[in-house]
């Protein structure tokens, strides 16, 4: 099984689009309607948070046997400057528990030490119980900061690098 993580541009479109549809199940959790996997694959290039630039976000994808597996969108300056915020980490149902997801986070994280970030933080969803374990097991823990969106707590979680 041959892994590869590399930078997304626009032109990959097609395959983040597909991908987008592949991974629906995340989308129901998090919207609480199956995808729009075009809108999801454009909004990936321009989503991050507050005060943050699109542009200097990294848009990684997971490329396992040469098939787009996973997305992560990496942003720096929030919550507060020089901190790191990982807005998306998403991986295809169908390498899920495979030890995928371990790698792609240890590429995120090198990116983040790259840039002097002193934490990571991310957004849990409470209604996705895997993934919160996924977060906790890799040093992820609770920032006090939550919110309820009306389907589910979304939970704040931050790791110092």
């Amino acid at each position: 099984m041959t892994r590869t993580i590399r930078l997304m541009h626009p032109d990959d479109h097609p395959a983040i689009a597909a991908f987008m549809a592949e991974a629906g199940d995340y989308w129901l959790l998090a919207d609480g309607t199956p995808p729009d996997a075009e809108e999801k694959a454009r909004d990936f290039f321009t989503d991050c948070p507050p005060n943050c630039d699109p542009a200097a976000s990294h848009r990684l994808g997971l490329y396992v046997d040469g098939q787009l597996s996973g997305l992560a969108e990496l942003s720096f300056g929030f919550p507060a400057p020089g901190d790191a915020y990982l807005g998306l980490m998403l991986l295809a149902p169908r390498i899920r528990g495979t030890g995928h997801g371990t790698t792609f986070l240890a590429e995120v994280e090198s990116r983040a030490r790259a840039t002097g970030a002193p934490t990571l933080y991310l957004a849990v969803l409470h209604s996705n119980p895997r993934g919160l374990a996924f977060w906790r097991r890799h040093g992820f823990g609770p920032t006090g900061i939550s919110r309820h969106d009306g389907r589910t707590t979304i939970e704040r979680l931050a790791k110092p690098l």
